[in-house]
């Protein structure tokens, strides 16, 4: 009876025991989760895609090198001086002045002549703003056979022009696209600068001229992009009358071209660079583009970058395997990274070489002992799925193994949308896409963005084409 007994109560805690024991796996398993959910949502621009303007606090900049002392601020000890370049004398339209010194300004005692060279000071003056207004009548005639009044017809460039002739509308449309000036700053500017009152609708009516002066080269660009070799490409929210839309900036070598699509698909590639584009498409990881390359068999670079930063991610997790396998990670690619900056001190035989072996490396330790946990797994299998597309610029010249270009032009892009509020229907969005291309374009071939917008004005207003934004071939 005392066995039985016995053997009941081991039973009993027995039970006990392996229950306490799922109680605890499951919170074991449930604060994994949270500490999971709480390394997401502490992702940052140093571990995420997120940009840098997200991080809601910043980290503190590192200190400097043991042995080095903390940088003041200005010129630095050693660093050479950089002076202004005198403008010259041909360019001097105001004349040249000479003073000369006659008394010693210590002791009063007369001075004589030196050999010592002058102190030159040039300085630069604006004149007031120069302002023609002209008057064009056309006279009246009457036709006694069709019983109607007819006006004589007006020269091209005034009845396109109307109110602002084309310096004027290049100017308020510089200062609207490149200056990111509202309606309200400009007529500021022209009523106490230039001296000329405008109307809102009236310089809505300018911009909408000067958008449709650059429709030609706009289109001329958005043809060729199929044709390019290399293409990066990114994405950006885009408010639309309280919805969101988004900006496509394709960056190819020598222009860069802007479209508005109110979604963020493959669909927008497929409409923008078709099926049979032959080039390689540098971007980042978004579905989007997965979509695109797996769709038309497209060569893809996707952005190490980017890469980095999930790799990043990992070592934040709170399970040690994801944060040993993500620095074994880390380290490959550091190493990739080490070899690329070291370009220019290689042989072209040696940099291959380890360019080669740096790439192996990564791909081994993306594949090698992943652990079983979720997030190493789905690095893996990125590897497994599209690794090859990480390393396309090992063996295809002149591709960027980062998609830094197409961030760098749509910056300029992302300035303006905190500023303007985007648009609110077609015309702003057409405006939009027009003059950031002309923008980046223009910045890419150091041409200047206010005397293409005058010679494409000029030529919309006397009825020719606008000046190609294709480089001409040298």
């Amino acid at each position: 009876m005392k066995r039985n007994s016995h053997c009941a109560s081991c039973e009993r805690l027995r039970a006990k025991l392996k229950a306490q024991q799922a109680q605890i796996d499951s919170l074991r398993a449930s604060i994994a989760e949270l500490q999971e959910k709480v390394a997401r949502a502490r992702k940052d621009s140093s571990t995420s895609s997120k940009p840098p303007s997200s991080d809601i606090v910043k980290p503190l900049p590192p200190p400097p090198p043991e042995g080095q002392a903390k940088c003041s601020i200005g010129g630095q000890p050693g660093h050479p001086r950089h002076e202004r370049p005198l403008v010259p004398p041909e360019l001097l339209n105001g004349g040249s002045h000479t003073h000369v010194a006659e008394i010693c300004p210590t002791c009063g005692h007369g001075l004589q002549a030196a050999t010592t060279p002058a102190r030159v000071v040039q300085q630069i003056e604006i004149e007031a703003v120069p302002i023609r207004i002209e008057e064009h009548r056309g006279l009246a005639g009457w036709c006694p056979h069709c019983q109607k009044i007819h006006y004589a017809a007006l020269p091209s460039g005034i009845e396109k022009g109307g109110l602002v002739g084309p310096r004027l509308t290049t100017l308020i449309a510089y200062l609207k696209g490149a200056c990111h000036a509202s309606y309200a700053t400009i007529r500021k500017f022209l009523r106490d600068v230039v001296g000329v009152s405008i109307s809102r609708g009236q310089l809505a009516k300018v911009i909408s001229k000067v958008s449709q002066a650059l429709d030609a080269p706009y289109e001329e660009l958005l043809a060729n992009l199929p044709e390019q070799a290399r293409l990066n490409v990114d994405e950006t929210g885009h408010p639309e009358q309280g919805e969101r839309w988004w900006t496509w900036c394709f960056r190819a070598s020598l222009y860069t071209l802007f479209k508005i699509d109110p979604t963020r698909s493959g669909e927008v590639l497929l409409e923008v660079l078709g099926e049979e584009f032959d080039g390689v498409l540098g971007c980042d990881y978004f579905s989007a583009y997965r979509r695109y390359m797996r769709k038309c068999n497209v060569l893809v670079q996707f952005c190490l970058a980017h890469l980095i930063r999930d790799v990043n991610y990992l070592t934040t997790l709170p399970d040690a395997r994801d944060r040993a396998y993500g620095e074994r990670l880390r380290e490959a690619l550091r190493s990739l990274f080490a070899v690329i900056h070291r370009r220019d001190k290689l042989p072209d035989w040696a940099f291959e070489v380890r360019l080669y072996e740096a790439r192996d490396e990564v791909l081994r330790q993306a594949l090698h002992a992943v652990p079983p946990t979720r997030p190493s797994q789905n690095m893996a299998k990125r590897f497994v799925k599209h690794g090859k597309a990480y390393f396309e610029f090992v063996t295809t010249p002149g591709v960027e193994p980062t998609n830094n270009l197409a961030e760098q032009a749509i910056r300029f892009v992302v300035i303006d949308r905190h500023i303007t509020q985007g648009t609110r229907g077609e015309k702003g969005r057409r405006w939009c896409e027009r003059i950031w291309t002309v923008i980046a374009t223009c910045s890419q071939q150091g041409r200047s963005v206010f005397e293409y917008l005058s010679a494409a004005v000029a030529a919309y207003f006397g009825g020719g084409a606008a000046p190609s934004l294709l480089p001409t071939e040298s």
